[in-house]
């Protein structure tokens, strides 16, 4: 069964834009060869890429054109849009989801191949979580305070509890952190969900992750 893994930036202080929908901070992996490769790693090992329907008009408009190293595993693997009111999807590979959130995530999660990569906008990363849809998230944290925005978590029913299963820091004040949601076992014990072995990878870009 696939993983739903959450990717975003977001400001030290736990928002992923600012009020106005805008991201008011420089890349602090800049021109690091490492954040580059991790970056590139994770959007290529996408089974799906995830995203509501902001988010989807915003990379629509930019990766079909674009001449980044990100272009070809952006364009050809397929994409997944949720939206009630979307009428057409030009950009290709790309799948409208009119259904619940859930149901349709499970029916996703369900499919062969890799694993889904979701990358909002704040709405609907908030739903994933509050549903508790998310088996992973990769967080890139950006080196900027907004003291206002819009946060990553809201409206939870319980605490989520998380535990840290990778972390790097660049020279450019990022810092990638990537957690995993912890389950109840039946003796009452805190446990990490289950998941494939694998190499690690880096979450998109910020400027994928809208």
């Amino acid at each position: 069964m696939r993983r739903l893994i959450l990717q975003t930036s977001l400001s030290i202080d736990g928002y992923v834009a600012a009020l106005d929908g805008s991201h008011p901070w420089n890349d602090g992996g800049g021109g690091d060869e490492a954040v580059k490769r991790w970056i590139l790693d994770s959007v290529s090992a996408a089974g799906a890429h995830v995203m509501g329907r902001v988010t989807y008009e915003e990379m629509a408009s930019v990766w079909p054109t674009s001449t980044s190293d990100y272009v070809r595993p952006m364009n050809e693997i397929p994409k997944v849009v949720f939206s009630k009111t979307l009428q057409h999807a030009d950009w290709p590979e790309t799948h409208i989801a009119r259904g619940e959130l859930a149901q349709e995530i499970d029916r996703l999660k369900r499919e062969s191949g890799n694993d889904l990569i979701a990358y909002g906008g704040a709405t609907f990363d908030q739903a994933l979580s509050r549903l508790g849809l998310v088996d992973e998230y990769r967080l890139m944290i950006q080196p900027a305070a907004l003291g206002a925005g819009l946060p990553l978590f809201k409206d939870l029913a319980a605490p989520l509890q998380l535990e840290l299963v990778e972390s790097a820091t660049y020279a450019g004040g990022l810092a990638i952190h990537v957690y995993r949601p912890r389950s109840t076992s039946a003796d009452g014990r805190s446990v990490i969900r289950d998941e494939p072995t694998r190499e690690p990878v880096s979450p998109a870009p910020s400027t994928i992750q809208r």
